[in-house]
């Protein structure tokens, strides 16, 4: 994937980062599996997987961290 779609971290409300954190974590899944049908093939293995999805939640987390850092805790 070529095109520039982030230009930055700053977001204007934590509800804004959160799922700017969330597009980010799509996005990588999107990058390490380019192949759309293997991504939908591979979605029935996660979507019903209680470890899945709690892996999912972290990497979001993991995002969130970082998103909510470059927004100083979006703190004036």
């Amino acid at each position: 994937m070529a095109d520039t779609w982030l230009p930055s971290l700053i977001t204007a409300t934590p509800q804004e980062g959160f799922e700017l954190a969330i597009t980010l974590s799509r996005r990588g899944v999107k990058y390490t599996q380019p192949d759309m049908e293997t991504l939908k093939k591979l979605r029935a293995d996660y979507a019903e997987s209680a470890d899945g999805l709690t892996a999912a939640s972290q990497v979001i987390a993991v995002n969130f961290q970082t998103v909510a850092a470059a927004n100083n805790y979006w703190r004036p």
